[in-house]
């Protein structure tokens, strides 16, 4: 049996979140949210991460919830700055001070999880061929392509080319998509027809979140399910959150189940800042309560 059910790999990010004119620091990263996530589900988690010394905080607030840390410690952590220029979370503009070094396969060597979250913030921080070693090792493994088709240019991220789409996608189990990045990968807005395009590279399903819920495609059917937040006060890891959310119920569950336990963690996420921080029962509450039977066509 494998010693963690859910390992949650990426760098850690220091962010500086502006909202409405209003700057905040907050230790982020896909990793964190992910982990915070898959805990908050319970299931065995553990992150393997790179930062900067100085920033091993965020390593002990992880391990006092009971994940298991594997961290490398580098030169500087990466740092983002995240601007939302208006009411919505999918338009936001992001900048790069720092960058921590690549995680490379000797860095998971040691792991040995039934699920791998891979969620790097853009290209250059997951190795190709970390991402094999991972894909032969796991259950499933689900990747995030913002962390493939965002580059920095100018200290800007921008989207480019991806080269190794084709491998990668043959890789995963799971690809998550925002809707631009669906955008992007495929040229089409409709997201149904994107997920299909993408499904079609080789993944067993695709995931695409957009301001309004998640949508996911496994090659037969659609499911849909709706965040039901109050507020969108924690817009920011919300992608991370729900792709760790449903990987962590897609262990032993089939997608029309995860979808609900993601959408709702996820949006009791977007109700607060940083990563989620409630109980399975408040989960499991809100999907007796608010979700049941997604949208199946």
């Amino acid at each position: 049996m494998a010693e963690y059910e859910v390992t949650c790999v990426g760098n850690f990010t220091k962010d500086t979140v502006v909202v409405g004119g209003t700057e905040r620091v907050v230790y982020g990263g896909g990793f964190n949210y992910g982990c915070h996530a898959a805990r908050g589900l319970g299931k065995r988690t553990a992150a393997v991460t790179r930062l900067s010394i100085e920033d091993k905080r965020v390593v002990e607030e992880l391990e006092a919830i009971g994940v298991r840390v594997f961290p490398s410690y580098c030169d500087s952590s990466t740092s983002l700055r995240l601007e939302y220029p208006g009411d919505n979370p999918d338009e936001r503009i992001l900048t790069v001070t720092s960058v921590a070094s690549t995680i490379g396969p000797k860095e998971i060597e040691s792991v040995r999880s039934r699920a791998f979250v891979v969620g790097p913030s853009f290209r250059g921080e997951i190795e190709l061929t970390t991402l094999r070693l991972l894909a032969a090792r796991a259950e499933i493994l689900s990747i995030d392509v913002q962390g493939f088709v965002r580059t920095i240019a100018d200290g800007r991220i921008v989207y480019s080319a991806w080269g190794e789409a084709e491998e990668v996608f043959r890789l995963a189990t799971i690809v998550k998509v925002d809707s631009a990045e669906a955008e992007f990968l495929t040229g089409s807005s409709d997201s149904r027809r994107a997920c299909a395009i993408l499904h079609d590279r080789g993944a067993r399903e695709i995931i695409l979140t957009h301001r309004d819920g998640i949508m996911v495609y496994d090659g037969r059917s659609f499911y849909e399910a709706p965040f039901v937040a109050r507020s969108q006060a924690g817009r920011t890891g919300r992608g991370d959150t729900c792709v760790s959310s449903y990987v962590s119920r897609r262990l032993d569950d089939e997608p029309q189940e995860a979808i609900l336990w993601a959408a709702a963690l996820t949006s009791l996420k977007l109700e607060h800042p940083g990563p989620f921080t409630g109980s399975f029962r408040e989960v499991s509450k809100t999907v007796e309560s608010l979700y049941r039977a997604p949208l199946t066509h």
